[in-house]
């Protein structure tokens, strides 16, 4: 591929470059600089004073179950329960099933839509009381199934609540139809498993998506089987293999939550472990608590309703200092999600007993509940913050389910962005899709205003936390890229294959209030365009190249 970008402002993932050309040959950008290519391309984008970036890079994603359920039953873009039922029901319609038992699969459903977060299976079964029927909710925490999929599984009042989960029941103690945390795996573990075709379709429209939002690699967050998801890592190998996987990829290898053998854990892991290479597995991922939504996320003071309870550890401090040291020792990076306090606290506690390593690079994805003691501990310890920024304003599910739940001082501690930059810490971003727009500028919209425009409440959440745009580029580019270890990604330098991504706009020249209206045109991965969103009037070609182009499945 052979392009030249004029009249374009450039941030090299650190700063704003004094130069408004890129010129790109082969697939290699061979000059940053000024006015026209002394030899010009095939291709010239007149960019008018719009931003490119190095291609963004999420920090904590998951590509291949995003992928899969917007090709199932999609409920991530319904607004509302009754938007919801109508997604459901044109699924049902359009997908006769072959046999009774045929099952439907998908997600992406909010709890805020339903009292106390927990839909109910008599919904459902309105709908369909003959198909069984399992939807995740958009933070992969919790199922809402139907009768037919509990009678299926087995499930009744009977049934032992399982380590670590919840089964919603009613007065008479019957399961009511919501699964939060390890519950799910009851229902879910019966569902049939996905085939190979479907799991790399799924990967395949995943990439897609996100390539068309300007990402051009990420840190797929779960690559092992999980909450009846197959592990992604043959569809990984394999599109690999076959040149389908344009992004560069590091998956995080996942821990179970039941492990007793920690050292065959240990080389069960390094077996699949890949250091080379498009797609890599360098990383081991823990989930440490759950959610406060389900009051599931680990606290160190009980939770403010009435219903109390201090949520759930998944690991005892003796197994995660145990498992740390082992992983840390094989030259395993190690990524925690945390979201309480208590599960940030525990986290840093382990990563202490191991020591800093200056070549390693542990991070805590989430951190939304953060004691303000433990903010300085980050950079101390060398640990990142991997930010979910788009997290952190007063949406409904917020609004609803975590402030009572929470009370007023850890309210406070909510998503402390400017005191990790204040303290020295390593910043990364990531959209944790599906449970969330993977759209970058969305999340670097939130970090910079602490606000949404869709949200319950357009006050600002914690403003002394926001960031600066500077700041935010940073992380969601060469800060990402620094989790994965990348050479090619998260900065823009001469020599360097091209991973760019082109904004419709210089969110500099704009006011922050405005950066949502921000959007990716143009982005390109390992050297080829793989999005192109620019109208014909746009953009001036010497001579028209064949460039394969993909187009994002759907916009968020």
């Amino acid at each position: 591929m052979n392009l030249d970008v004029l009249d374009v402002s450039i941030f090299d993932g650190h700063a704003v470059l004094p130069a408004n050309r890129i010129s790109i040959r082969d697939g290699i950008i061979t000059e940053i600089g000024i006015g026209a290519a002394a030899e010009p391309a095939e291709r010239t984008i007149t960019a008018t004073g719009k931003l490119i970036t190095p291609g963004f890079v999420d920090a904590h994603v998951h590509t291949t179950f995003g992928g899969q359920e917007s090709l199932a039953c999609d409920l991530s873009e319904a607004q509302g329960l009754e938007a919801s039922l109508d997604v459901i029901r044109d699924y049902l319609a359009a997908t006769a099933p072959e046999a009774a038992d045929d099952w439907v699969t998908g997600g992406g459903w909010s709890m805020a839509d339903f009292p106390g977060g927990a839909p109910t299976a008599a919904i459902l079964d309105e709908l369909s009381p003959e198909r069984p029927i399992i939807l995740l909710s958009a933070d992969h925490h919790s199922a809402w199934v139907n009768s037919r999929a509990m009678d299926l599984a087995g499930l009744d009042a009977s049934t032992p609540t399982p380590p670590g989960g919840v089964i919603e029941k009613g007065a008479d103690g019957a399961p009511t139809g919501c699964l939060h945390e390890s519950a799910m795996d009851i229902v879910s573990g019966i569902v049939p498993a996905a085939s190979d075709s479907a799991i790399r379709a799924g990967l395949l429209a995943g990439q897609s998506y996100l390539q068309g939002l300007g990402v051009t690699a990420w840190m797929d967050a779960i690559v092992g089987d999980y909450s009846g998801h197959r592990s992604p890592f043959d569809a990984y190998v394999d599109a690999e293999n076959s040149d389908d996987l344009s992004a560069e990829v590091v998956g995080s290898l996942w821990w179970p939550r039941d492990v007793e053998d920690i050292d065959a854990q240990v080389a069960a892991l390094l077996e699949q472990r890949r250091t080379q290479g498009q797609f890599r597995t360098t990383s081991v991922k823990f989930m440490l608590d759950g959610i406060v939504e389900s009051r599931t996320a680990a606290m160190s003071a009980e939770y403010s309703c009435a219903c109390g309870g201090f949520g759930t550890s998944y690991f005892t401090r003796e197994h995660l200092h145990r498992s740390f040291a082992a992983l840390d020792a094989a030259g395993f990076d190690i990524h925690c999600h945390a979201i309480g306090d208590a599960a940030v606290k525990a986290a840093l506690d382990a990563f202490e007993a191991v020591g800093s390593h200056s070549d390693r690079r542990h991070h805590i994805a989430h951190v939304q509940v953060v004691d303000p003691v433990d903010v300085d501990r980050f950079a101390t310890l060398g640990i990142t913050a991997n930010l979910q920024a788009l997290w952190a304003c007063y949406d409904q599910q917020l609004l609803d389910l975590n402030i009572p739940y929470l009370g007023a001082e850890r309210t406070g501690w909510l998503y402390p962005f400017k005191s990790f930059a204040k303290a020295g810490t390593h910043l990364a971003m990531g959209s944790d899709w599906p449970v969330s727009t993977p759209n970058p500028w969305e999340a670097i919209h939130v970090a910079v205003n602490r606000s949404h425009p869709d949200a319950g409440d357009p006050a600002p959440l914690l403003p002394e936390q926001a960031i600066d745009l500077t700041t935010a580029l940073r992380a969601y580019t060469s800060g990402s890229a620094h989790l994965l270890r990348s050479n090619t990604n998260g900065t823009i330098r001469t020599g360097q294959v091209a991973n760019l991504a082109l904004a419709s706009a210089n969110p500099f020249d704009i006011a922050p209030g405005r950066l949502v209206e921000v959007h990716n045109e143009l982005t390109v991965a390992g050297g080829r365009i793989v999005y192109d969103g620019i109208g014909s009037a746009t953009v001036a070609a010497t001579a028209p190249e064949s460039i394969p182009v993909t187009h994002p499945e759907r916009q968020s």
